[in-house]
This record gives structure tokens, sequence and C-alpha cells, in this order.
């Protein structure tokens, strides 16, 4: 049976853990050469190690993607060595801090947008250079519930997550023409670590219980539970697919259905 992505080359920022671990893993399984673009070194090489397993061939590039520069040698470097890159997957970010607004440093915002939105824009800009090349291509942002809500103690985070969704509907107007897609996928509540962090940073400044603030992420989800970083992986591959081939400038959410609310 072919793969879907057989002998492509997908580059996932963030690849090092959580979301960005499954997408790059799912797209692995899928056949697809993956190059993994975070700070996260180790974490990117170990990843790497179960890609090489499954016959496929990673590379590991160390890249802050909040600067332009480092961007811009990583696809400098994946085209020498692949020659393309078929799909960009913008999923570094980092949750930023949790306070109320007026509380929140200069530094912190300015961080907090610099990787989650200006460094989805800088690897949009130069992969899209080599997709417009070859005339075909997919980008897909990974965004969050949080574009499409307000998010109280979460404005840094919230305020980028939107500009994502805006930066995909730009870029699927441009790019359109020459034959690229772009799409936002927006999950909600993801099972992992670094919502355990989110949330137990929540509890500490609210003074409630981890599970009280659990029990609240959840209460209004008509699923009754939080999604799995595979299933958000799932949605992405979906999205780069063929079988996508009619869609771009889409914002597809995938949470358990709490977007209805």
């Amino acid at each position: 049976m072919d793969k879907r992505f057989q002998e492509q080359t997908i580059v996932v920022t963030g690849g090092g853990y959580g979301i960005g671990k499954a997408i790059a893993l799912a797209f692995g399984r899928e056949g697809g050469n993956v190059v993994l673009a975070a700070r996260s070194k180790d974490k990117l090489h170990a990843v790497a190690s179960q890609l090489e397993a499954m016959g496929t061939r990673p590379m590991v590039f160390p890249t802050d993607v909040s600067r332009e520069e480092e961007v811009r040698e990583m696809v400098v470097g994946t085209l020498a060595r692949y020659e393309k890159i078929d799909v960009l997957v913008n999923n570094s970010g980092i949750a930023g801090p949790t306070a109320i607004a007026r509380d929140v440093p200069a530094e912190d915002w300015n961080e907090t947008i610099a990787i989650n939105l200006s460094g989805a824009f800088y690897c949009a800009k130069h992969v899209s250079a080599a997709m417009i090349a070859r005339g075909s291509g997919n980008i897909v942002n990974i965004s969050s519930i949080a574009g499409r809500i307000g998010y109280a103690l979460r404005t840094p985070y919230a305020a980028s997550k939107w500009g994502m969704i805006g930066l995909s509907h730009s870029l699927a107007a441009e790019l359109g023409p020459f034959g690229i897609r772009v799409n936002a996928v927006l999950p909600g509540s993801t099972q992992g670590d670094r919502l355990d962090r989110v949330m137990a940073a929540r509890a500490a400044k609210e003074g409630k219980a981890f599970e009280e603030v659990r029990n609240w992420y959840v209460k209004d989800i008509p699923m009754q539970r939080m999604v799995s970083e595979e299933e958000v992986a799932e949605t992405v591959l979906f999205l780069a697919s063929d079988a996508a081939s009619g869609m771009t400038g889409q914002a597809v959410s995938v949470c358990g259905g709490f977007c209805m609310r």
C-alpha cells in the first residue's frame, strides 16, 4: 500500500515533543522525510532516531524560529539535502505568561509573539519561495482554539494564535495562484505535559486545586474529554494530503466540539 507522503520533505518546527512530535512521527509513518527544527536539540535527536527506525531520512536542524537568519539557514540547509520542501508545519510555540494583561512584562509579550507568530511568518516567507519555484506545496499553521475565543490570563498567547489565523488566510490568498495551499489547525485542550503545566500555572494563579482547573477545561467540551496529540496530527496530515486538495484558507478546529459554545 502506497504511503501518502513517500519521499516528500516535511519541515516540522517544534518537533521535539508534544503535538510537534506526534506530527513528525505521523509523517514518518507515511513515508515522509522530516526536518525537525527547534531549539531543543536533544529532544529533536530522540525523535529523529524514531524516524530513522521507520526507514525514513530525517534531519535535525537546531533553529530559533524567532530569528529570521536562523530560519533562512534552516531552509537553505534543507534544500541542499533534499532539493525541495513539500510541506511546512509551523508548530513552534510557547505558552507565554499566565497573568492579567496589565501585569504582563513587555519582554514576555514580545517573546510570545516572536516565537508563536513571527517565527511562523519567517518560516512561511522563506519556505514559500522554494514552493513557488516548484509550483506546489502545503503550509499548515498550528494555531489554537484560543485563536477563536477570549482567553483571560493568557492574552499574549491568545493574541499570537488569533494572528496565526490571519496569517494563514492572507498567505492562502497570496500563494493560491502558485499551487500552494495554506491552512490552520486549531487544537483545543490537548492531553500532554504542556497543558498540564498551563493548568498548574492557572491553578497557582487562581489559588485553586489542579483538578478543579482541569475540570474547568473539560466541562464545556461536548465530547467530555480532551483531544489527543495524535488526533491533532492526523488532521494536519489530512490537510497536507491530496485528500484536501480543494481546501485552503481554512481554520480547522480539533477541540471535541468546544468551539460550538
